[in-house]
């Protein structure tokens, strides 16, 4: 297993960094929380959990150890998947999630694309008893990417490497922007979620 990787940020969505390590550009998949961090860098360290599938060796990047650990206790759960703890990761910032896990609110976990009801239950049951770290402390002030021309078409492109549907993506991105031309790639991303 590996631990980290620290190198040059070669490329950066907010679904996905590469990190060039010793002359290997590695493909690592972030979350929304990861990539708010990493935003402004050109130098990364990203702490990794790797999924080895049958058809493939998968990087999973977090900007920091506490985020990786609630990313590892969200897939120990039955019917998480590492495609789904990713998607709830972005939705919602790890104190946030903490605190829903942790008061067994289900209704802001059933909130979460991809997460229904006895999903949630599930959480709340095989996690609320663990020992869930003060993660995401302070999180909820970090800077965003100003917004660009481009902001609707990068939030796109990220829900759909999320795996959407492209039609019901357009129109979720296109419908928060238009409710706030302000905002930034993330919020978009996250308020585009919240309607698919």
């Amino acid at each position: 297993m590996y631990e980290y990787i620290k190198g040059a940020l070669t490329s950066l969505t907010p679904t996905c960094a590469v990190v060039e390590a010793a002359g290997i550009g590695y493909f690592v998949n972030i979350s929304l929380q990861t990539y708010t961090r990493l935003a402004d860098s050109r130098e990364a360290q990203l702490y990794l959990h790797q999924q080895v599938r049958e058809d493939a060796h998968v990087l999973y990047g977090f900007a920091d150890a506490d985020e990786r650990e609630l990313f590892r206790m969200l897939i120990s759960v039955s019917g998480v998947g590492a495609a789904t703890a990713r998607i709830m990761l972005s939705s919602l910032n790890s104190g946030d999630l903490t605190t829903a896990i942790s008061t067994g609110d289900v209704a802001v976990l059933k909130s979460i694309k991809g997460i229904g009801l006895k999903t949630a239950e599930r959480i709340v049951v095989d996690l609320k008893g663990k020992s869930l770290k003060a993660v995401g402390a302070g999180e909820a002030g970090l800077p965003g990417v100003a917004v660009a021309s481009g902001v609707r078409k990068e939030a796109t492109a990220a829900l759909l490497a999320l795996g959407f549907p492209k039609a019901a993506t357009e129109k979720a991105v296109e419908a928060v922007f238009t409710q706030n031309n302000r905002q930034s790639v993330e919020e978009l991303i996250r308020g585009a979620l919240q309607r698919l």
